[in-house]
């Protein structure tokens, strides 16, 4: 998930390569190391084919480190007898084997289950969270479109919230924040995939030609951690980017610049990084997600929803299948794959 390409648009950063930034910093220390832990089966950085951070010929050639590697090979999120386990390895070996027409067995196991119809995801969904609650419960698609569309039908459907933002909603960050925690907290900071839940709401607002809400949130991951005060910006719920894209955090940044135009420049940069709405968290709903946002993540129940897929399987499909997959720790539901992605009993 460490990318060592230039971001668009970079705002910060000494290189924009995120992966030039870590090692730069690492070895600007005395004696120290780094520690690199991935899962080659799993996506690599957006728009990339590989990841270059589980690459040992970049580490070694671009950056003239001695790597020592070794791989992890015993399971710990499923049991032995776990089909979603049986099924994820029959993934990746289809993977090593450049085989990309996968069936899943779902007939022996009862922890990986295919969904049909409607009803049949309903309840499922009714009774993961009655039994594991919200934040044990996620779907997973390949979009934030179909994300947007999940979100909607079960805030109305299911939890019956017809309101733009309601308390007791599960948001998931979707940019790394560190305005509103002090790095002494238990989090340190706010990352990109924390979920939050909405405990009170206080007010909305609208400036600098966007959405906001302040709210009080707690931290769903840090249990022991108080709630506290923060902003939100809602306009990030519904968009099809993954966050604010350049052109809107730049539009941001100039709109609430205006505030201080007044100010000496060095001052008016210090205003503009202390302003709450210029901070306010950028969220999605966290109920479904794209498989990128799931990454890191883990769930009790998971719900993949096949992707579209126009020319047919292929090595990003599987890497986004087993990727998925792997983010249930005990119930894993699929649905809209068709027959012919199943073995026969």
């Amino acid at each position: 998930m460490i990318p060592d390409v230039v971001s668009e648009g970079k705002l910060f950063g000494a290189t924009g390569s995120l992966l030039d930034d870590l090692i730069q910093y690492v070895y600007e220390g005395i004696n120290c190391k780094l520690l690199i832990i991935g899962d080659t089966a799993q996506l690599p950085p957006v728009k990339l084919e590989v990841s270059p951070a589980l690459d040992e010929r970049i580490i070694e050639q671009r950056y003239l480190k001695e790597v020592t590697s070794i791989e992890l090979d015993e399971v710990k999120r499923q049991t032995d007898k776990s089909g979603i386990l049986f099924n994820a390895t029959g993934i990746r070996n289809h993977i090593e084997e450049q085989d990309y027409n996968f069936k899943f067995n779902v007939q022996p196991y009862n922890d990986i289950k295919r969904l049909i119809d409607g009803h049949e995801i309903i309840d499922t969904i009714n009774s993961a969270y009655d039994i594991n609650g919200h934040e044990e419960t996620a779907i997973i698609v390949r979009s934030n479109k179909r994300a947007n569309l999940y979100n909607q039908q079960i805030r109305s459907r299911i939890l019956f919230r017809e309101s733009e933002l309601s308390a007791g909603d599960f948001l998931m960050v979707v940019k790394n924040n560190y305005h509103w925690l002090k790095p002494t907290s238990d989090a340190g900071f706010i990352a990109n995939g924390d979920i939050i839940e909405i405990l009170e709401i206080f007010s909305f607002k609208e400036l600098y030609g966007f959405k906001f809400a302040n709210v009080k949130v707690r931290m769903v991951d840090y249990p022991d951690m108080k709630p506290f005060e923060t902003t939100l910006l809602l306009d990030t719920l519904t968009s099809e980017s993954p966050s604010l894209t350049y052109e809107q955090s730049n539009k941001l940044y100039q709109e609430v610049r205006m505030d201080y135009l007044k100010l000496p420049k060095w001052k008016q940069y210090k205003e503009i990084k202390a302003n709450q709405y210029f901070n306010a968290l950028q969220v999605k709903f966290s109920y479904a997600i794209t498989c990128h946002k799931s990454q890191g993540g883990q769930w009790e129940n998971v719900i993949v929803e096949q992707p579209y897929l126009p020319d047919g399987p292929s090595k990003d499909y599987l890497r986004w299948l087993y990727t998925a997959c792997t983010r249930a720790k005990t119930n894993l539901y699929l649905i809209g794959f068709n027959k012919d992605h199943f073995i026969e009993s």
